[in-house]
């Protein structure tokens, strides 16, 4: 990769063939001319495995506003420095390397052109174990969603960002799926990937019961056959459970539940989907508590 680059970390010595070179901070980011090209971007093994490449401005803002020390590589286009003046800044006060590169550059680092002109390679957090999560929290109103299946990244994207807005405690995942946070998913919730914390749950028997323990509720969030979600009771410590986009709630998850509702409509679609489902629901929740 050819573009401009800035403070690597580095363990003191110099190392001048490190395209990430050790060059002493200075007052305000350089400009330059973005690179043509990236040089073997296309192997993302150049990455370890606890990092996470982010793209779009909300989504690398978020990160830099909640964990500024997590950031490992920053690349822009040459467009975006007077709007991510302090994260450069920031950069070169504490040896983080960022680069000026290309349009045709970010779309290879990024694997996409949704990118909005900015891609940081970060630490990737892992879920949290529910016990863990559970003895942090208070014993106030709190809600939750369980995850039961969803499996598209923006749709969990979009989640995350009503998540975020209502301000929901923590997304709750099975044991056995394979969801985790991504990069167009961070992109999709706008800066809310953040916000609310990701939690692995153990089996499901046991799940239930140490949430039941630390008072919460569980409702079942069903297309159809459920109580009507504008006149059911909604309890202030409460867990939706969200069924899979296509599948809809696993039936015997459901039955395992406090409480089964539904989001009436007039029937001319058969459903909601799954992130827009979830809007209704965390505003239906959020009003009951005012």
């Amino acid at each position: 990769m050819s573009g401009t680059n800035v403070n690597c970390r580095s363990s003191g010595a110099a190392v001048s063939s490190n395209p990430w070179n050790n060059r002493r901070p200075s007052s305000r980011p350089p400009r330059a001319t973005p690179s043509p090209a990236v040089a073997g971007e296309q192997a993302p093994v150049a990455r370890g495995d606890n990092e996470l490449r982010l793209y779009g401005v909300n989504a690398v803002l978020g990160m830099f506003a909640r964990r500024p020390q997590d950031l490992r590589k920053l690349y822009l286009l040459e467009a975006q420095i007077p709007r991510l003046q302090p994260l450069l800044k920031w950069c070169v006060a504490n040896r983080v390397g960022y680069r000026v590169v290309g349009e045709g550059d970010l779309n290879k680092l990024a694997a996409t052109t949704h990118h909005e002109g900015v891609v940081a390679d970060v630490v990737r957090h892992e879920p949290a174990a529910l016990a863990t999560w559970l003895s942090a929290q208070s014993s106030g109103p709190a809600l939750a969603l369980w995850l039961d299946g969803v499996g598209n990244p923006h749709n969990l994207g979009a989640i995350l960002r009503s998540a975020a807005h209502f301000g929901v405690s923590a997304i709750l995942l099975p044991a056995h799926s394979k969801l985790a946070l991504s990069g167009a998913a961070a992109r999709v919730a706008e800066g809310g990937a953040e916000a609310v914390p990701l939690v692995r749950l153990p089996s499901t028997p046991q799940a239930l019961a140490q949430l039941r323990d630390a008072g919460f509720h569980l409702a079942a969030t069903l297309v159809s056959g459920g109580d009507d979600l504008f006149k059911a009771e909604l309890p202030q410590r409460l867990v939706y459970v969200m069924g899979a986009e296509g599948a809809g709630m696993d039936r015997d998850l459901a039955a395992q539940c406090d409480s089964r509702v539904s989001i009436p409509g007039s029937g001319a679609v058969e459903s909601l989907n799954v992130a827009s489902a979830t809007a209704v629901l965390l505003a239906r929740w959020r009003a009951r508590q005012g």
